[in-house]
């Protein structure tokens, strides 16, 4: 035994009170109750040990540029647009400094799995990407990266983009996303980031009805072709924040559609809540599509960061404890099962998005796991608990001391 983690409540076994978690070569070798070994050991005192936060939806290569942009509408067409021009100015070295910058942030708030969306056109070229790639290597030791080569500016419309796609997708890409609603032709957008993943074997990860009016979605365009390539359960759509406008019946009848063709959706507490409802002089609307809702009727789903200090998001800590807060919060959930859901979106669920075969606490597992100063699942979301320990396949990545009060004597 390498390393043992002694009175840990583990994540959704929390009823049956205090257990040790033994380590071996990366992996979990054993879960019980006085687990005997001579090896390192870590009482937890009763604080959740649970998987590795896994972020689904994240730009590293645009975060951290608050300082090169304005924010002053704080629409999507300014962010757009402000974003496209500081590009220009990116440089491999800067996008790398950038995306380190935040990966170790989402280190310390325990994420040990990530993709990250990188947008490639001929304005920046494969800069973004040249800088972000080397973290894959880099950050082995605290996480896995995987990239998601996608069109931030529209495909069909923006000649040279899709060469750019195939070189990044043949350099190291290992999905393909796309944003339709900055294509002149969002279905052939979308038809064509299909075909690109069949033909590297490769999952979707869409951005999607991003926008206020339900009436129109691509959302059942996506599961129709998703069904035509047979591709469920590797497809993800990010956003959709329409749905959250749409009336009881459209929505029962989206969840059934996206459950019925394998479609997941990650939902964008943050970014969707700072850009939804722009305009509006009462009753704003709050643009969170209800994700635990969409669970209900059997899609899976995640909740993730998205953006980090830029003109889409102008804030953030790459803490998902932090989005599973803020969307129960937005969300109205109260129950204490959708509370623990809210746990298993930045976690299980997430996970089985991004298709990772041997996560979670269970003997075999690999070691990839958090300490949280908290009891169980719930009380983690509800009081923003804090990350004190991290493991990556057993190693220990960061420690977080958890706060004291300083009586007087």
């Amino acid at each position: 035994m390498d390393l043992l983690l002694r009175n840990a409540h583990i994540a959704g076994r929390e009823p049956e009170g205090a257990l040790d978690v033994g380590i071996a070569d990366g992996r979990i070798a054993v879960i019980g109750k006085g687990v005997a070994a001579e090896a390192p050991q870590h009482d937890l005192g009763g604080r959740l040990l649970a998987p590795g936060f896994v972020e689904t939806h994240i730009h590293l290569d645009k975060s951290c540029i608050l300082d090169r942009c304005r924010a002053d509408s704080g629409d999507l067409g300014e962010a757009i647009a402000e974003v496209a021009r500081a590009k220009q100015g990116f440089t491999p070295e800067d996008v790398h400094a950038r995306g380190a910058r935040t990966l170790e942030r989402a280190i310390l708030n325990g994420t040990t799995h990530m993709r990250t969306h990188l947008e490639v056109d001929p304005g920046i070229g494969l800069r973004g990407f040249e800088g972000i790639l080397p973290l894959v290597r880099e950050y082995a030791w605290a996480i896995d990266l995987e990239i998601c080569i996608f069109p931030q500016e529209g495909l069909l419309n923006n000649p040279g983009t899709d060469d750019l796609m195939m070189q990044a997708l043949a350099a190291g890409g290992r999905v393909v996303g796309a944003a339709p609603y900055t294509d002149s032709d969002p279905h052939g957008q979308i038809d064509r980031v299909f075909e690109l993943a069949r033909n590297f074997d490769i999952d979707v990860d869409m951005h999607l009805d991003f926008g206020a009016d339900p009436s129109s979605m691509d959302l059942d365009y996506v599961c129709e072709v998703t069904e035509k390539f047979r591709y469920g359960g590797r497809v993800a759509i990010g956003h959709v924040t329409k749905l959250s406008a749409a009336d009881p019946a459209r929505f029962a009848a989206a969840a059934k559609r996206m459950a019925d063709a394998g479609v997941a959706l990650t939902v964008l507490p943050s970014t969707d809540l700072y850009l939804m409802g722009r305009g509006a002089e009462h009753s704003s609307m709050r643009g969170v599509t209800q994700a635990h809702r969409l669970l209900h009727a059997g899609v899976n789903c995640s909740l993730s960061t998205n953006n980090v200090l830029n003109p889409f998001t102008p804030f953030g800590d790459v803490s998902l404890i932090r989005m599973a807060n803020l969307y129960a919060n937005i969300a109205h959930v109260g129950k204490r099962d959708d509370i623990c859901e809210c746990f298993e979106m930045i976690s299980s669920r997430s996970a089985r998005l991004l298709r990772l075969a041997d996560y979670g606490v269970h003997e075999g597992a690999a070691a990839d796991l958090v300490v949280l100063d908290a009891p169980d699942r719930a009380s983690a979301v509800a009081e923003l608990a804090a990350p004190l320990l991290g493991f990556k396949r057993g190693r220990q990545t960061f420690e977080r001391r958890p706060a004291t009060l300083l009586r007087p004597s």
